[in-house]
């Protein structure tokens, strides 16, 4: 039986799109419109984020808010590496995708011999970097600095000295350079990416599932074959961003795209590698409720979240 930790980080400074840092409490709300303890039943911690950059002028317009950002990797990292180091599962429930990076920082540096896979269930790959991203969010930069990419082949801008440094001081948080090979990442329902991300994943062989593979094959194949490819792994993060579910039901986030996963089709598939005793965090990211109908897609992510760390419990 794990000890599960809930990790907060209502961060949105990666986003394009205002709002994700509400799409905690959205979930905790729907947590009491199902009647559900759930929050009353773990220890959690909440980081200090840096949401305030917002209101101030953008300084590097290629990886926009990236002092704030170094500050959230830190101590997101370092919550993480506590949790871990403290016998705890930790349990990341954050507001955009950009922090995810400080989790596997965290990982890492908790288990530094560790080989660590990593299972990204999103519609977008999160491959880009200053040199070639479209629109400087540092939500589709996350992946890139876990795999330590800066991508220059396909570079779009200069930038200046003092981005290259802090993108480097990214890369190279704990000490630990590169988190993750790329040979050990998974994308789930990747279905909107640049030629950019098209030429890491190709240059690197990343694995790529779509959806209609988990439609045709079903959850439990699927998984299974995940687990398989990454069975060199001595540990396994997941990071579950909630647009790789359909833009039907994905309204309430950021970046909705068509033929995504269905409901059932991604609580099946998480809940299925909760089960691997390898799992060692799971991560839920960019509900955005002021996009949102009547908080659906916080009741969502919120029975994903349930039923998956009832399953971790059960393990």
């Amino acid at each position: 039986m794990k000890n599960i930790k809930l990790i907060e980080v209502p961060s949105e400074i990666g986003a394009g799109t205002r709002g994700a840092s509400l799409g905690i409490d959205a979930i905790k709300i729907a947590a009491l419109d199902f009647m559900s303890n759930f929050f009353v039943h773990f220890p959690s911690e909440k980081i200090e984020v840096e949401n305030q950059l917002l209101f101030e002028p953008i300084q590097s317009p290629y990886a926009k808010r990236i002092i704030g950002m170094i500050n959230i990797y830190e101590r997101v990292s370092k919550a993480v590496n506590n949790c871990i180091k403290g016998h705890f599962f930790p349990v990341v429930l954050s507001g955009d995708h950009a922090t995810a990076g400080g989790t596997i920082a965290g990982i890492k540096m908790a288990k530094p011999k560790s080989k660590l896979g990593v299972i990204w269930i999103d519609a977008h790959a999160d491959l880009h970097t200053p040199y070639t991203t479209p629109s400087g969010n540092m939500h589709g930069m996350s992946l890139a600095t876990a795999i330590g990419e800066d991508n220059e082949e396909m570079k779009v801008h200069e930038l200046d000295e003092k981005t290259t440094s802090q993108w480097d001081q990214l890369k190279n948080l704990g000490k630990i350079f590169p988190k993750v090979l790329p040979e050990d990442v998974v994308i789930i329902s990747l279905r909107d990416y640049e030629k950019e991300e098209r030429s890491l994943i190709e240059k690197h062989g990343i694995k790529v599932i779509t959806t209609s593979e988990v439609r045709r094959n079903g959850p439990e194949s699927v998984s299974r074959k995940v687990l398989r490819y990454l069975s060199d792994c001595t540990d396994i993060y997941v990071s579950f961003d909630v647009d790789s579910l359909d833009s039907s039901i994905s309204k309430g986030t950021g970046t909705p795209v068509s033929n995504g996963l269905k409901e059932r089709e991604a609580e099946d598939l998480i809940s299925k590698f909760m089960q691997n005793r390898k799992i060692c965090c799971f991560e839920i990211t960019e509900v955005n409720p002021t996009l949102d109908k009547e908080n659906l897609m916080a009741e969502i992510a919120f029975n994903i979240l349930q039923r998956s760390v009832n399953v971790l419990m059960m393990n």
